[in-house]
């Protein structure tokens, strides 16, 4: 049976088994789990393998053929009654070391939910349907985040990612091959009719104005930076204020300078300093280094411009004034992504046309399809999170917004590859 109009009417009666995602949702969560119901799944970890084995072999079991690239890119295709490039949606299943059950994984989840769905109803797509996941989104143990999609879009050198140290030593390309996804699939070169991510928003105005669905228009620009400041240990106590070089003061006081940019210049400017270290890290002893992280983000690129010139500006005066050295070096930077209008406009109609109440909105968090949207239209759509509460095991989705957005997923998706 091919898409023809008599099978899109039909086709549009169709609906995922919520109960069915829901159980594969608890399964990979309970892969690297944590207390309190959360999971910890660093990327390339042991955790990790155990996740991507249990993805592929359901992968498998729905009849896609897998394919893995040489960053450790997953992508299970069913092929369309023609040739081309497919259509694609997924996520990542990595998380942070606090993460919860959503994030990410819902994405890939429903995709395979959605293949399911088809295997069953006897549909095939005009295109060929891809569920991918990517490498390394979360940027928790390796820099930058998001680097398998980048790598897949060419964005980063394969060779430059597989040699990326993480935080705890180990390489990139190590742990590829440790783990057995160090794959022979090209990378850099990929052919993607359009691409459609379903993600938890991770932030809290769906839930505040009482919406069940979001149309993503686009990801905020990210500016990661990462300060070293170096100064001299003294006696806490017998060390007059006038002749300190105070790195740990100094950190403190650009910190809180960044939270001022960020006030002062409102809108959608954020600032957050999520990383701190000071040496000797005493009670009584005057810090003589500190090492800091500082997260920018605008939907405006000029503005994040703007707030990284200010930041810099500040942080070179007040380690003059202290008298200690400062280095830096930039951990990650991606510009503000806009998604393709008409990607855009068909979630909105996709999701009202269900009886969901849609609301366009910017993504604040960086997420995979910002990368794809530099090789083909791409869209997203978020569902709810409760409290605005994720990386955190707190996080939760009510499964009827989880299958509202699977369904926006489904329907969406069937029309693309239409």
């Amino acid at each position: 049976m091919t898409m023809s109009h008599f099978v899109l009417e039909s086709a549009a009666k169709l609906s995922i088994n919520m109960a069915r995602l829901g159980a594969r949702l608890d399964a990979l969560g309970s892969v690297g789990a944590i207390a309190g119901g959360g999971v910890c799944r660093l990327a390339l970890s042991e955790e990790d393998r155990m996740g991507r084995d249990l993805v592929v072999r359901w992968m498998r079991e729905l009849g896609l053929s897998v394919s893995i690239d040489a960053i450790g890119n997953v992508i299970g295709l069913r092929p369309g009654t023609e040739p081309g490039p497919p259509v694609m949606t997924g996520s990542h299943i990595d998380t942070v070391r606090t993460g919860g059950r959503y994030d990410g994984n819902l994405g890939v989840l429903a995709g395979l939910e959605v293949i399911q769905v088809l295997n069953e109803s006897g549909i095939k797509t005009r295109r060929a349907l891809a569920v991918a996941f990517f490498t390394n989104e979360e940027g928790a143990r390796f820099n930058p985040d998001m680097m398998g999609s980048l790598v897949y879009v060419g964005g980063l050198k394969l060779e430059d990612a597989l040699a990326t140290v993480g935080i705890d030593g180990a390489t990139v390309g190590d742990c590829l091959q440790r783990i057995g996804y160090a794959g022979t699939a090209g990378g850099g070169e990929a052919s993607v009719h359009a691409y459609l991510e379903l993600h938890v928003e991770q932030g809290p105005v769906l839930e505040t104005e009482g919406f069940t669905v979001g149309a993503v228009q686009g990801v905020q620009g990210i500016s990661w930076t990462e300060f070293t400041l170096l100064g001299v240990s003294n006696h806490a106590g017998t060390t007059p204020m006038r002749l300190r070089h105070d790195a740990g003061f100094v950190a403190c006081a650009i910190a809180q300078y960044a939270r001022q940019i960020a006030s002062e210049m409102g809108g959608n400017q954020v600032a957050t300093v999520g990383a701190l270290n000071l040496s000797p890290n005493l009670v009584n002893v005057i810090a003589n280094k500190a090492v800091f992280t500082v997260d920018l983000r605008n939907t405006d690129e000029a503005a994040l411009q703007e707030a990284e010139r200010r930041l810099h500006a500040r942080a070179d005066e007040l380690a003059a004034a202290e008298g200690v050295s400062l280095s830096h070096r930039k951990l990650a930077r991606f510009e503000p992504v806009g998604f393709d209008p008409a990607s855009v406009d068909l979630v909105e109609e996709t999701a009202q046309r269900l009886g969901f109440s849609v609301k366009r909105l910017p993504s604040g968090a960086g997420h995979d399809a910002q990368m794809l949207a530099r090789i083909c239209p791409t869209a997203m759509i978020f569902v709810p999170s409760a409290g605005g509460i994720s990386h955190n095991v707190k996080e939760y989705t009510k499964p009827s917004d989880l299958e509202a957005g699977a369904n926006v997923l489904l329907q969406t998706l069937l029309q693309l590859a239409s």
